[in-house]
């Protein structure tokens, strides 16, 4: 059973993670399933022999109902899970705003507490900062949730990439986690950062190129978001399909039809190298995160138990120097701003 540990704290969790958000939240609402969902979170912690035990949740997840099924897994087997949740973000009809005042993380974390049925948080991150309050009063008010014993460790979620993909000039942006290392190095000084939140995969690996290193660099865990491309990199996505309304992928630019056929090189790529290791698409595309580090945890997200068990057997595909090679080779994704 591999692990890996997350901040100087040496926080121990298996490989590979299990993302509950798309169980109740941003992906297509008609295949949300509550008993489906819990039987996912149950694969995922039986998954023993590939040391699945982090949940990564939130309380905007919902919001509020993603927190309330994983606390109805945890009422039965919180000793084998380490669990992240997250605070800072309030969800409205059409809208979602940052919520930093230190009285209201506070009281975020205690409804947290209550929804997951347990009685401290291993990783509670700050899922966004609040541009109204120094980032410090924030944190700070987290710090004490840990003297408190209500909170184990501190993470921070990357502010969204892809806002910042493209410059004004429509160019890459050269520092596209400028903004997110500048709120780390503040933070720092009140309260060790434990872990950090943010999207990396075979498609989107901006973060290798300085957030990544911060990370190694400060011995602070790294935990991959959407490693899986948005499920673009798994190979189950026809070009054109659709999405609902109420998918994040409908208004993705990258998942226009034009652009997901546009993509396909980058899928049949990991095809290929799986087929050489017996691995399906998806496993080489964790792989491949895993590879990036000792302190990297991939959390795909997923809404099936028969894929979370899938992804959960990544961590025993072990990707050659030539495998490595040909992955670094794949053209770089697409999108409608291209």
């Amino acid at each position: 059973m591999e692990r890996r540990t997350i901040g100087a704290g040496a926080l121990e969790v298996g490989a590979v993670g299990l993302g509950c958000m798309p169980m109740s939240w941003a992906y297509t609402g008609s295949r949300q399933r509550g008993d489906a969902s819990l039987r996912t979170v149950h694969a995922a912690l039986d998954a023993t022999g590939a040391g699945v035990t982090l949940l990564d949740t939130a309380d905007m997840y919902g919001p509020f109902t993603n927190e309330l099924l994983v606390g109805r897994v945890l009422r039965e087997r919180r000793g084998e899970a380490f669990v992240s949740t997250k605070c800072g973000l309030l969800v409205g009809e059409q809208h979602i705003v940052a919520n930093g005042r230190p009285a209201y993380v506070k009281r975020a974390c205690d409804a947290s507490l209550r929804r997951l049925q347990i009685d401290t948080i291993d990783l509670y991150q700050l899922h966004r900062a609040d541009p109204e309050v120094p980032i410090e009063e924030t944190w700070g008010a987290m710090a004490e949730l840990v003297a408190a014993g209500k909170v184990r460790a501190l993470g921070l979620c990357a502010v969204g990439a892809r806002a910042h993909r493209r410059t004004a000039a429509g160019r890459p942006s050269a520092r596209l986690h400028e903004v997110t290392i500048r709120q780390l190095e503040r933070v720092q000084q009140v309260f060790p950062v434990s872990a950090v939140e943010a999207e990396l995969s075979v498609w989107s690996p901006e973060a290798l190129d300085e957030l990544l290193p911060w990370c190694v660099a400060r011995g602070v865990g790294f935990l991959a978001a959407m490693p899986l491309g948005n499920g673009f990199l798994t190979g189950t996505l026809t070009p054109g399909q659709g999405f609902e309304p109420d998918d994040l992928r409908a208004r993705h630019p990258r998942f226009t039809a034009e652009m997901m056929a546009a993509n396909q090189p980058l899928v049949v790529g990991l095809r290929r190298v799986a087929e050489r290791h017996g691995a399906t698409p998806a496993q080489v595309a964790l792989a491949w995160v895993l590879a990036q580090g000792r302190h990297v945890v991939p959390i795909p997200g997923a809404k099936r138990a028969r894929w979370a068990v899938e992804n959960a057997g990544a961590a025993g595909v072990r990707l050659t120097s030539a495998d490595l090679a040909d992955i670094e080779a794949l053209p770089a994704a697409l999108g409608s701003w291209d």
